[in-house]
């Protein structure tokens, strides 16, 4: 147990969120209690994290999470380890909701990405078919979002290009999507920022400079590829191809890696199989599916295109973000930080005790 790694969870304290600043304590060894010096209140180790009171024992779960992660059937589980079909479901919906919670504060932070792709994946559902898009940095070969939807649409294309506009810094940026019309619309409609007006009135919305598009339209003949089309829409050939080689070295504009990570999808969930019986019959569970995936894929998995000759590395340490391959076990243990404390709105003046809380934990 070490006080100095964790933070306090409790929405109440005004120290939530803060690690490593002297705010907590050791409650209890035996029981793995913390204590808040500043709200004065304990908490388990365990709190917040997907392995938080469960039944089972703690060495249990992250195996069949592991299982689940890596394309294990659900029913193979509840043969060989005896637990209700009901319980590997929910467990994996924590490991999803997890996984989702972890990748905000860690994986969305604006960062310079150099080069994304972006493309859908058709689901079969229940009552028919669906879509998943998913969106991926080149460089460090991590995966940056993915979102779900019944058409493929334009609302689609907005919620996976707004995930992915939370972990862009205003950078000369690279995307090459599929040859899906609404990407580029979707794109050019998202990445703007708002421009403060003179005077009163809406402001108006300034798209970012330096984001080039070029699509990489696939042919196909009797289920072969029988051509390749790649199209700049947006820049000039000379700032596409010094982004591409900047972030993939060698090569020709395309989405091999994107497609190379759909293909893990493809063998880890069941409903994304070409040919196959499994259906989707909840959009929430594959959402939880992908989410879980996508995580451990850029944190525990390690990535034979990102490893130096010092070993191997996942895409997060490739990224910066960890400095070592987590294990599933590390990962659903791991604290998602709370978003830090405001002080509460109130009439009057602050009392002398707000003011010291404010001096202290809102500077």
């Amino acid at each position: 147990m070490d006080p100095a790694t964790t933070c306090c969870p409790r929405l109440a304290c005004p120290a939530r969120g803060q690690t490593g600043q002297g705010n907590l304590g050791i409650h209890s060894r035996k029981d793995q209690r913390f204590l808040g010096t500043a709200c004065h209140k304990t908490f388990s180790a365990t709190q917040g994290p997907a392995l938080y009171r469960l039944r089972t024992a703690t060495e249990t779960v992250p195996l069949v999470v592991t299982v689940l992660a890596h394309g294990c059937p659900p029913h193979a589980i509840v043969v060989a380890f005896g637990f209700d079909e009901r319980t590997v479901a929910r467990w994996r919906a924590r490991g999803g909701v997890h996984g989702q919670a972890v990748q905000e504060p860690l994986v969305e932070p604006p960062r310079d990405l150099g080069q994304g792709q972006a493309e859908e994946i058709r689901v079969k559902n229940q009552g028919g078919l669906g879509w998943m898009a998913l969106a991926m940095r080149i460089r460090t070969r991590v995966w940056l979002a993915g979102a779900g939807s019944a058409p493929r649409d334009m609302p689609l294309m907005r919620r996976l290009i707004e995930r992915v506009r939370r972990g862009a810094a205003p950078r000369p940026l690279l995307v090459c999507p599929d040859g899906f019309c609404s990407s580029s619309r979707a794109m050019r409609e998202t990445l703007r920022d708002p421009v403060p007006p003179g005077k009163g009135g809406r402001p108006r919305r300034r798209p970012w400079r330096h984001v080039l598009i070029a699509h990489v339209v696939t042919r196909y003949a009797r289920r072969r590829v029988v051509a390749t089309a790649r199209r700049i829409v947006d820049g000039t050939p000379a700032r596409v191809e010094t982004l591409r080689r900047r972030s993939q070295g060698g090569g020709v504009i395309n989405t091999a890696d994107l497609e190379r990570l759909n293909a893990t999808f493809r063998a880890r969930v069941a409903s994304l199989t070409r040919r196959g019986r499994a259906l989707a019959r909840r959009t929430v569970t594959r959402q939880h599916g992908m989410d879980l995936i996508g995580t451990v894929s850029n944190f525990c998995t390690p990535h034979e295109r990102v490893c130096v000759a010092g070993g191997q590395q996942t895409p997060a340490m490739a990224a910066g973000i960890t400095h070592h391959g987590w294990t599933i076990r590390e990962l659903l243990a791991f604290h998602v930080p709370p978003p830090r404390w405001t002080p509460p709105k109130r009439r009057g003046r602050p009392s002398p005790t707000l003011k010291r809380l404010m001096a202290r934990w809102c500077s």
